[in-house]
């Protein structure tokens, strides 16, 4: 299977299936000297795991991670950096009546069509459980973005038709729902449970912002910023929508009120506001970067769904089990790793942008 690698300087390669004995992610590239500890990665992977609210799986799953190599005394020794994240708590029995359905909003069919086989248990190498290793990826790329100043602030920003119309940062952890609006948890909650109620499931939209970032990041043509953080958060399983800045909202702008004007700040060139999203002809522009990512609704419920079987018979389908009324609270720092490998991978790739660059740090 191809496709399990992301990035170009920086790459972040994800392993593993949802009932396998283990997952996690090799890490290329990292740059040797900066500080890493298990502790490190894990308060990353404990924002993603499951069971801690009703709004999860109850699938309990510890998701403590093991650092194999790549890290000495406390640092990063330039190395492949490869992390493992043990699997404990599979109920594969819970799949065997899906053994030769397939589920609708899965990658049941595809998969099965593309490789003649498939691991139904969860869904194999399409879980989301595979975001494990983005994880990884992303805290690893997080501790040499810190090195920089560069900071993230990633959130629910809906949930189903509720929107958090304040941002709190210091909030956003402080419910189950990752919302930065204290104001609207109680609406979010109400919404999930006449869901549940229904045995039905629910989507919503994450927001990321990014503070710190150089002028220039990301090329003019194929491989622009906005460019590449769409395929690295499109890459993620349940996410069916991404802009940057304004987004969609801009096609309904003038000219005149969609620009960015620009103006002077002592020394430095300044925007008065930012349609754009923190983002000019594809490289950053040293404004906050502003990105939104559509999730859809969980897939698997305890509805009967229409679908067929793999003899080509039609049929319904229940699915049982343990899931997510909604992905999104635990896709945030899903959506918030994406980001980082992206940046951080551009950020190596720039630093050979000039000629200049190249002779101060080869300079004797």
């Amino acid at each position: 299977m191809a496709g399990s690698t992301f990035g170009k300087v920086y790459r972040v390669t994800t392993w593993g299936e949802s009932h396998g004995k283990a997952l996690g992610a090799v890490v290329d590239g990292c740059p040797a000297g900066v500080p890493l500890t298990e502790e490190d990665i894990q308060s990353y992977l404990d924002r993603r795991k499951p069971g801690q609210s009703k709004a999860t799986t109850a699938r309990k799953e510890a998701d403590r991670c093991e650092i194999l190599s790549g890290v000495f005394d406390g640092k990063t020794t330039g190395t492949p950096i490869s992390v493992l994240v043990w699997n404990g708590d599979q109920h594969s029995k819970d799949y065997s009546n899906i053994a030769h359905v397939y589920r609708p909003g899965h990658a049941d069919y595809t998969f099965q069509e593309k490789y003649g086989i498939r691991d139904y248990r969860g869904g194999g190498r399409s879980s989301g459980r595979e975001t494990i290793g983005r994880v990884i990826g992303g805290a690893i790329a997080m501790q040499v973005l810190k090195e920089f100043g560069i900071s993230f602030t990633c959130y629910a920003k809906s949930i189903g038709p509720v929107v958090a119309e304040n941002v709190d940062p210091v909030y956003i952890s402080k419910n189950p729902f990752c919302l930065p609006d204290p104001n609207v948890v109680e609406r979010a909650q109400s919404y999930l449970d006449a869901c549940m109620e229904r045995k039905d499931s629910i989507g919503g939209v994450i927001e990321c912002r990014v503070d710190g970032l150089p002028v220039g990041l990301g090329e003019p043509v194929f491989d622009k910023l906005d460019a590449l953080l769409g395929q690295a958060v499109m890459s993620i399983g349940a996410i069916k929508g991404f802009e940057v800045g304004d987004g969609f909202q801009s096609s309904l702008l003038h000219g005149s009120q969609d620009n960015d004007g620009f103006y002077m700040d002592g020394d430095e060139v300044k925007k008065s506001s930012n349609h754009s999203g923190g983002t000019l002809g594809g490289m950053s522009d040293g404004g906050q970067l502003v990105f939104r990512a559509a999730v859809k609704p969980t897939p698997s419920i305890a509805l009967a769904q229409q679908t067929v079987d793999d003899q080509g018979n039609d049929t319904l389908i229940v699915i049982h089990g343990r899931h997510d009324p909604i992905i999104v609270p635990r896709a945030v720092v899903v959506v918030e790793s994406m980001a980082a490998i992206t940046i951080l991978d551009l950020m190596m790739q720039n630093a050979s942008s000039q000629v200049d660059a190249l002779k101060n740090f080869y300079k004797k």
